[in-house]
């Protein structure tokens, strides 16, 4: 008799367990009814990156060196870079410069080790393309700035902050 009292006792206990379980998760959804929805409609509303966001790589061909530091840091090897020695000066004239942005996993390595600072990361992170050749970036594709999500004047920007409703 007594093992009996005891296992309804446990029963007891545990369903008084598993209903605090179900009351907790549900007090959390209800928390959340009082907050706005975080979709936006992405065509035409674009969130502002963060200031350290790592977008696509802008590339200044007056300042490199090619001292291929870029390529030595990248974790894959990417950045393509052609030289050739001047003789008579005795440094490297850089050729072309190239980044394939469907290999590149965007680490930021090439960008901080960079001695010439002549690579930097834009806010730039639409790459959507048909063909993957598309991707393939050489130093002219990569000089041009992209266009900043505040100036676009065809959508409408929202800030990456969180929103409360007032009322």
């Amino acid at each position: 008799m007594l093992p009996m009292i005891t296992g309804f006792m446990n029963y007891g206990q545990q369903t008084l367990r598993a209903a605090r379980y179900i009351g907790q998760g549900f007090m959390i959804t209800l928390s959340h009814t009082n907050r706005l929805p975080v979709t936006i409609q992405y065509p035409y509303e674009k969130v502002i990156t963060s200031e350290r966001f790592r977008g696509r790589i802008h590339f200044e061909f007056d300042k490199c060196i090619a001292c291929e530091v870029c390529v030595r840091v990248c974790p894959i090897d990417l950045p393509v870079v052609d030289w050739k020695l001047e003789t008579n000066i005795r440094k490297k004239r850089l050729l072309n410069y190239s980044i394939d942005f469907g290999i590149c996993i965007f680490c930021g390595n090439c960008v901080e080790y960079c001695p010439t600072n002549c690579l930097s990361m834009t806010e730039e992170y639409e790459f959507a393309t048909y063909d993957r050749h598309e991707l393939n970036y050489n130093q002219i594709a990569l000089g041009r700035l992209p266009m900043s999500v505040i100036d676009d004047y065809t959508i409408r920007t929202i800030l990456n902050s969180p929103q409360t409703k007032n009322g």
